[in-house]
């Protein structure tokens, strides 16, 4: 069985962790959001339904991120 140290360190290791991932899944949604910006710019009155589509996925993609790191702080 585990102290009481070794579980609290493994907890202080487990926050470092989830922290870490927290501030990756935000600079890839940052990255998401600026592509979307740009994928919006350079479509802007396309008849095109594909244009449309990948700017609804790379949304969809945005709230996912942001779904996923309330998760982490939940967690």
């Amino acid at each position: 069985m585990a102290s009481v140290e070794e579980v609290r360190a493994g907890i202080a290791q487990s926050n470092q962790q989830a922290n870490e991932s927290m501030a990756a899944l935000q600079q890839a949604s940052s990255a998401l959001e600026q592509a979307q910006s740009s994928l919006t710019m350079v479509t802007q009155g396309s008849s095109q339904p594909e244009a449309e589509q990948a700017n609804g996925l790379l949304a969809q993609a945005v709230k996912a991120i942001s779904d996923a790191v309330q998760s982490v702080r939940a967690a």
